[in-house]
């Protein structure tokens, strides 16, 4: 079973995002350049770019570092109330055109400062069927011509994108990921999204996800080819066991003293994926063999709520794990982000590839 490894590439407008070490010049051109190429030298596909109001605009940031580098794929977080469906799938298109197929999309849902860029749609329920029709019309638009759509958000008549998106084997158009763990989300998902990426939740919790998307594909009526799993995860690693352990404890230390990574926002904390992943916390400090729920206690959020943590023998071997359950997407992180690029891909990444699937016992 093949599997896709990303990273993660902070575009923050204020330094020291998670812990990282880089303050001067910490979102220039050239900095996230050399993330970017660092990636592409030790053995990684791409990283995700995170959006959000008030941060850096991700697709302008993905297409500068996708024109300096050469096999680099930027998954793009993107969210529907910040464009129109035909105006990103042309843009999408056109990138995708120019890089020759290395474009892929994370579809964002989740509440966000909603006034500052003009979206008015707050309620749940209509933002996520928002986002179904999105997603529909989106590709759409990237397979056939002279598309006309007319849903209860967004419409088009006689719509083209061109250029078209590149094909290549079983790839039509960029990949399409997305996330969330409300009822809605998942059946946005099992119907619309071509990867579902959890956050780092217990092998049991995943399970229980996976089979319940596989249950909704077939009873909503799936049109596209199976949808696929990842993970987003922080991944620990470090030369022993030991010493991750020690540095996992020091950086919590760090955490509940309000010296490390800041507190996620409220929409966060009321996103039903955070609510799990803080819920955990109460089942033990260390779930499964390494999965770390500390550092949700004290203002971890999303990817950093939750922590695989140990050698990289271990956080293989727990990835593994997650892989036997049908996870193929793994898009990891740890700061300071440079270094660990190296790391992991030095060391982890080669476990993963030379070895298949394990039991999730």
């Amino acid at each position: 079973m093949s599997i896709e490894l990303l990273w993660y590439i902070p575009n923050q407008v204020e330094p020291g995002h998670r812990g990282d070490d880089v303050v001067e010049n910490h979102n220039s051109l050239d900095t996230l350049t050399s993330h970017a190429r660092t990636l592409e030298e030790h053995g990684w596909g791409g990283a995700l770019i995170g959006t959000g109001w008030g941060r850096p605009d991700t697709f302008t940031v993905a297409t500068a570092l996708a024109a300096r580098t050469t096999t680099f794929q930027p998954l793009i977080a993107i969210r529907p109330g910040y464009w129109r469906p035909a105006n990103f799938a042309s843009a999408a298109a056109t990138l995708d055109h120019l890089t020759g197929g290395r474009v892929l999309i994370n579809i964002v849902s989740g509440r966000d400062n909603l006034a500052a860029y003009g979206d008015g749609e707050g309620d749940q329920a209509h933002r996520y069927a928002r986002t179904r029709e999105f997603m529909q019309l989106v590709r759409k638009l990237w397979t056939e011509e002279n598309v006309t759509y007319q849903g209860e958000h967004f419409s088009v008549t006689g719509s083209t994108a061109v250029p078209r998106p590149v094909v290549r084997g079983e790839r039509r158009h960029p990949r399409l990921y997305f996330g969330g763990a409300s009822p809605a989300a998942e059946e946005v998902a099992a119907t619309e999204a071509d990867v579902q990426l959890f956050w780092g939740e217990p092998l049991d919790g995943v399970a229980e996800r996976i089979e319940r998307l596989k249950q909704l594909s077939d009873t909503l009526g799936r049109e596209h080819p199976p949808l696929e799993f990842g993970l987003r995860v922080t991944t620990l690693v470090r030369d022993t066991t030991e010493q991750a352990w020690a540095d996992a404890e020091a950086k919590v230390a760090q955490m509940a003293n309000g010296t490390g990574d800041a507190a996620p926002n409220l929409n966060w904390q009321a996103a039903v994926g955070q609510r799990r992943l803080r819920d955990l916390a109460a089942r033990g400090e260390v779930l499964d063999d390494n999965l770390y729920t500390a550092p949700g206690r004290f203002g971890g959020g999303g990817a950093g709520t939750t922590w695989l943590v140990g050698s990289a023998e271990d956080v293989a071997r727990s990835l593994r794990r997650y892989q036997g359950l049908g996870i193929t997407h793994f898009v990891l992180s740890d700061t300071p982000y440079l270094p660990e690029i190296k790391r992991q891909g030095d060391q982890l990444l080669p476990l993963l590839r030379d070895r298949g699937p394990t039991s999730t016992a």
